[in-house]
């Protein structure tokens, strides 16, 4: 495939910008957003942490000093509220303390133990919806803030669209990014068939190059948490446990706990994503190359939901959950993760079932 950027021509030369993009911005941007975006991505890999956990350390001890005397002398903190907070937190824990993400599995699902993310601010992902089209706020949280600037890891030209790669301040996927395109039109977080048909042929140019990059999208009302349209790109090495081949959507035995399609062709995805969208029916979705997983549910905040749940999005609902309690990473079983994941399955009507491409 042709005209990909520089970040998405090789898996070395993502890892590459990845890394290389966290250390810059650390030695050149003193704030807290920074220091807690780099601190988290650190955290969740090995290979950042061992990279970046020194001059993570020295930043903390600074940060600290500089924001305690502040405080005590009454003066003004120049930072978001958020960032404020989330620092305290860290603060209360203590950088040595803090830990890096671990994983392990339960049958066929996937456990992570992220306790950084834990801090991260909720924003609109716990509102309860009414519809899946909310108009766009440029008075909220959106992806032109001037001082996201700073968190972009690249911008230009992909597959035909402007587009903008940004961090994710809090990760919970491999490279994780936010992919922002046209993002001057700011569009709101509803897909349409050409930001749909965007993200496939991105998937199918970038997956080429990349083997295991995918693309996932959380509609409004599925623990979406930003109000403009974009979708998270991240490498898997290995498939995630709704992309298994044991499930009958993939062409196994296996039933999914709730309703999951696969397509390969993006215009009948398209039919069954314009069937959910008029009956307001949230979903998430995973995109990789020559194929796109579907999971329709049940609005968020619409029902109760096992203590343990953080809140389920694209990653948990294809089989992959996140925890921020020890105990809990520990104790959690595959019986309980069946059971939550079939408590978020949307009630659809009988003949809402697509004809499956091969």
């Amino acid at each position: 495939m042709t005209n990909l950027p520089a970040p998405l021509a090789s898996p070395t030369a993502l890892e590459h910008a990845f890394s290389d993009g966290l250390a810059t911005m650390l030695e050149r941007h003193h704030g807290l957003g920074v220091y807690i975006l780099a601190l988290a991505n650190a955290a969740f890999e090995g290979a950042l942490w061992a990279r970046l956990a020194a001059p993570l350390a020295e930043r903390h001890a600074l940060l600290a000093e500089n924001l305690t005397a502040t405080l005590r002398h009454g003066g003004r903190l120049d930072e978001p509220d958020d960032d404020v907070l989330v620092f305290l937190k860290l603060l209360t824990i203590g950088f040595e303390r803090l830990q890096t993400t671990q994983s392990r599995r339960a049958g066929l699902w996937e456990l992570s133990f992220n306790p950084i993310r834990a801090l991260r601010p909720p924003r609109m992902s716990g509102v309860k919806p009414d519809c899946l089209l909310r108009p766009f706020d440029p008075a909220g949280f959106h992806f032109n803030k001037p001082f996201l600037a700073r968190e972009v890891l690249w911008e230009g030209e992909l597959a035909g669209k402007a587009a903008r790669l940004l961090y994710n301040k809090f990760p919970f996927a491999r490279l994780h990014g936010l992919l922002v395109p046209e993002p001057a039109r700011e569009l709101p977080q509803y897909l349409t068939p050409e930001l749909h048909g965007w993200a496939w042929e991105v998937c199918a140019r970038a997956g080429a190059a990349v083997p295991g990059f995918c693309l996932a999208y959380n509609s409004y009302g599925a623990h979406a948490s930003v109000n403009h349209l974009h979708f998270q790109s991240f490498v898997q090495a290995n498939p995630l446990p709704a992309q298994a081949a044991a499930f009958t959507h993939n062409g196994g035995e296996r039933p999914y706990p709730l309703p999951c399609h696969r397509f390969a062709d993006r215009e009948t995805a398209w039919f069954y994503l314009d069937e959910l969208h008029s009956r307001n029916t949230p979903y998430n979705l995973i995109y990789a190359a020559g194929a796109l997983h579907v999971l329709a549910r049940a609005p968020q905040g619409g029902h109760a939901t096992a203590a343990w749940n953080t809140g389920f999005a694209w990653r948990e609902l294809a089989g992959s959950i996140t925890l921020f309690s020890r105990d809990e990473f520990d104790g959690l079983g595959e019986a309980e993760i069946l059971a939550e994941l079939a408590n978020h399955a949307a009630h659809l009507s009988p003949h809402l079932s697509p004809r499956l491409s091969p």
